[in-house]
């Protein structure tokens, strides 16, 4: 029986792969360590009184800069996967401190303490994310594409992905980095486009669209996403050891066409859509090439953008309760450059 650590396991990403090791690895002790902050709940897990824990699954209330805490945990574990971090651009331009708090300290606690447990630790997966990367700079971005993070939050990341790297090179900790690209599916906070454009078209709402809606992503469902770390952390370790892998779907659509895509899923009319100011840290594209994780670990997406889309859709149009009390959380007041205040 292995015993798996996942700081951030009450997030987006971070809950849905520890349903897929629920699912997986039954024999499997999870523990899960989150401070639950505002896109954090223990409604994600797969269990469903998480505090009274059980043989198999173990949530600890705490924050993943407390070095103490995180030493104590790492200490039981034989894998680590990292995905406790602050993860929204525009709210990052809003609360930029509590983003390179949680982002950078929380990883040099983690990575310390697998540095320190390394006799111990078989695996630890660092989850970055391709914001590192900057606007595309070639049609397709490899994991060689330079690092040119826009907003305080990819910057914040770049920091912790370049953290860990320097624990490899210096340590040789058995480390592997993953950067996602946009991630969408079931238990994503309404801040982010996808879940923000299915419930606005739920409650009769515009559809708000930052500038032309002309800036493109690279999204990948969730699960696939899952997949792909679940491979790096149970395959051979001289496969993986101090690579950096992306994971997405190597295809971008812009945020115009995303909107567009929700509506005619859910039949709505592009009369709902309304054009706001452009967002400031705004990347303009991101198309990820994969060819690495493909080569090495024969991973590829599964699930079609649309066909992902009409199951995200589904998970919220059957859980009205789990994100309502999100509604007010979907738009964030920033100042822009020339100092006008708006919501975005």
């Amino acid at each position: 029986m292995k015993t798996i650590l996942i700081t951030g396991g009450a997030g987006f990403i971070g809950s849905n792969f520890a349903h897929r090791l629920r699912q997986h690895h039954p024999d499997w002790r999870i523990l899960v360590l989150d401070l639950l902050t505002y896109a954090g709940s223990t409604e994600n897990f797969p269990v469903q009184t998480p505090w009274q824990g059980d043989e198999h699954f173990q949530f600890w209330f705490g924050d993943v800069c407390n070095g103490e805490l995180v030493d104590m945990l790492v200490s039981q574990s034989d894998l680590v996967v990292h995905f406790a971090a602050e993860s929204h651009v525009t709210r990052s331009i809003y609360d930029n401190y509590t983003f390179f708090r949680t982002d950078v300290l929380g990883t040099h606690a983690v990575a310390n303490a697998v540095l320190k447990y390394r006799d111990r630790i078989e695996r630890f997966i660092h989850i970055s994310t391709s914001e590192v990367y900057g606007t595309a700079e070639s049609p397709a971005m490899s994991e060689e594409h330079s690092l040119k993070p826009l907003s305080p939050y990819a910057s914040a990341k770049c920091g912790a992905d370049r953290l860990v790297w320097s624990y490899f090179s210096t340590y040789s900790i058995p480390s592997v980095i993953i950067r996602p690209f946009n991630n969408y599916g079931p238990r994503q906070h309404l801040e982010k486009v996808v879940p923000r454009f299915i419930t606005s078209v739920l409650l009769g709402e515009p559809l708000t669209v930052h500038g032309g809606g002309e800036a493109a992503r690279d999204f990948v469902f969730v699960e696939d996403n899952c997949s792909a770390i679940e491979i790096a952390l149970t395959c051979d370790l001289s496969k993986v050891k101090g690579r950096i892998f992306n994971v997405g779907s190597g295809q971008h659509r812009s945020i115009l066409e995303i909107a567009r895509d929700v509506l005619r899923v859910m039949g709505g009319s592009e009369s709902q859509i309304k054009f706001v100011g452009e967002r400031p840290g705004q990347v303009f594209r991101h198309t990820a090439d994969c060819t690495a994780l493909r080569e090495t670990l024969g991973w590829a997406p599964s699930v079609g953008w649309l066909d992902g889309l009409a199951l995200t859709a589904d998970w919220y149009r059957s859980n009205r309760a789990w994100w309502e009390k999100q509604v007010w959380m979907r738009q964030i007041p920033i100042i822009l450059a020339n100092g006008k205040r708006e919501l975005h």
